[in-house]
């Protein structure tokens, strides 16, 4: 696997390579990165990439990741029991 198809947001599937190209080309934030991409608003709420993506900001624009709203991981909304999803047996 080339290293720019690396995926870093399974959930979203978004690539290494998107996410340096929006990061150079608009010079955006943490923020607008994720909301120009979805990396980071999947499934997992960026639980799994969000280490990865701040990496590649840092090594894009070459400093520290400003926030000016911070992502935050956010879990779901409430909890739903299995049951619930899968629906229950009867005897």
């Amino acid at each position: 696997m080339e290293k720019s198809t690396m995926i870093i947001c399974r959930c979203e599937e978004v690539t290494l390579e998107n996410i340096k190209h929006t990061a150079e080309t608009y010079q955006c934030s943490a923020r607008e990165v994720k909301l120009r991409t979805r990396a980071g608003m999947g499934y997992c709420g960026g639980r799994t990439c969000r280490t990865a993506i701040d990496a590649v900001l840092k090594e894009v624009k070459g400093n520290g990741i400003a926030h000016d709203l911070p992502l935050k991981v956010q879990p779901p909304v409430r909890p739903v029991s299995l049951s619930a999803l899968g629906g229950e047996i009867e005897s």
